[in-house]
């Protein structure tokens, strides 16, 4: 069985990072054209833009505040006149910071976790979303965390916006599935990267041990769920939050 997404369109926040980059040739490798959204890799972004058209795809290179309504709108308008209607959504932008205990932790690093986690999935759903209502179909994606199960010190800010955003995401599954748009998450563990790679990383025995599986992922395996999820196979799923972690989380 193949997965086609040929005369799809989808946008991937936070494309030109470890993840994104293999969720957008993984989409753009079924089919899909791509926007690829970044912040400030401007290079990255071309880079991966080329990388998808040599596929055959139409691919745009986009920047966007993804905390920022007006940033986002003005992406949106971006998109839509290059590419057209928009398919698919998958939220993967995040803002990074120093973690460190709650009562240590800077108050604006919860501010800026839930603007990069929650605040995120609001303003890109406002943006495409009624688009896809009047369409009648849309896949919207959220890339949580298996951090948000497993309450790790340290996680705090990020552990929290998280799970405030995997509530946003199951009421808004309600809220539009009727207009038949499925809302759904992924939640990677710990997860082998093109860093990894280049430094020799990969193993990690002692997270490792924790893994039912008894390993770390990779980041092919969470875009293939990722592309699961934008797919047909996923049209009777919504509202779910999938770990992709080796067992580490289970719902």
């Amino acid at each position: 069985m193949t997965i086609n997404l040929t005369n799809q369109t989808a946008i991937i926040t936070g494309a030109t990072g470890q993840l994104g980059r293999v969720m957008a040739r993984t989409l753009a490798a079924a089919g899909a054209d791509i926007a690829v959204h970044y912040l400030q890799n401007k290079a990255k972004a071309i880079e991966l833009v080329a990388e998808i058209e040599s596929l055959g795809c139409r691919a745009v290179a986009v920047n966007a505040d993804i905390t920022n309504e007006t940033s986002v709108n003005n992406m949106r308008d971006e998109v839509f006149a290059k590419l057209g209607h928009v398919d698919i959504v998958v939220n993967n932008a995040v803002i990074q910071y120093q973690w460190t205990s709650i009562l240590e932790q800077n108050p604006a690093d919860f501010t800026s976790q839930f603007d990069s986690c929650a605040l995120q999935g609001v303003l890109m759903g406002k943006a495409f979303i009624p688009a896809m209502m009047e369409k009648g179909a849309g896949r919207f994606i959220g890339i949580n965390t298996e951090c948000s199960g497993l309450y790790n010190e340290n996680s705090g800010a990020y552990a929290s916006a998280k799970r405030g955003m995997d509530g946003l995401y199951r009421v808004l599954a309600k809220e539009v599935g009727a207009a038949g748009i499925t809302v759904n998450q992924v939640s990677p563990g710990w997860t082998i990267s093109d860093t990894d790679r280049a430094n020799g990383t990969e193993i990690a025995p002692e997270y490792s041990a924790k893994v039912p599986l008894a390993r770390r992922g990779t980041d092919q395996e969470i875009a293939n769920v990722v592309l699961f999820l934008a797919s047909a196979l996923s049209s009777y799923v919504t509202g779910v939050n999938i770990p992709v972690c080796g067992g580490t989380v289970m719902v």
